[in-house]
């Protein structure tokens, strides 16, 4: 079976093996927020979702993350389709992603209705990576 929660403090250890970027002083705010899930298949944490407010009104979905051996089975579609629509629910006319211009996630985006919207180059800073491709589809 396929769900998706919002994730509770209790879900620390399961969240955390799965995404470790998040820093561990910023969970308790997403529990708070609710801005953070984690996506479950037969009971089983497989990945796990967040997002921020940008301008303090527009989603951005800042990762969604599948275990490598549940790619390409839907799972990923099935989440950021969960995730569009309570942002419908909440009154949101809009949401963004992001995702670096050599990750194959841009194509993933697209398929499900996603505009290239620009880039921000991170050259010469401490966050030195490719080109960070923007990406927004309007409900």
């Amino acid at each position: 079976m396929f769900l998706i929660t919002h994730a509770v403090l209790k879900d620390a250890n399961d969240y955390f093996k799965i995404d470790q970027h998040l820093p561990k002083s910023e969970y308790e705010s997403k529990i708070r927020d609710k801005r953070c899930y984690i996506i479950h298949y037969t009971e089983k944490p497989i990945g796990v979702m967040r997002y921020n407010l940008l301008f303090d009104f527009i989603p951005f979905l800042t990762l969604i993350f599948i275990d490598e051996q549940y790619r390409n089975k839907g799972f990923g579609k099935q989440a950021l389709l969960f995730w569009e629509k309570e942002m419908r629910q909440l009154g949101h006319k809009m949401v963004i992603t992001s995702t670096q211009i050599d990750e194959q996630a841009q194509h993933f985006y697209r398929k499900l209705g996603y505009i290239d919207k620009g880039g921000l180059f991170f050259d010469n800073t401490p966050f030195e990576q490719p080109q960070e491709l923007f990406m927004i589809k309007v409900f």
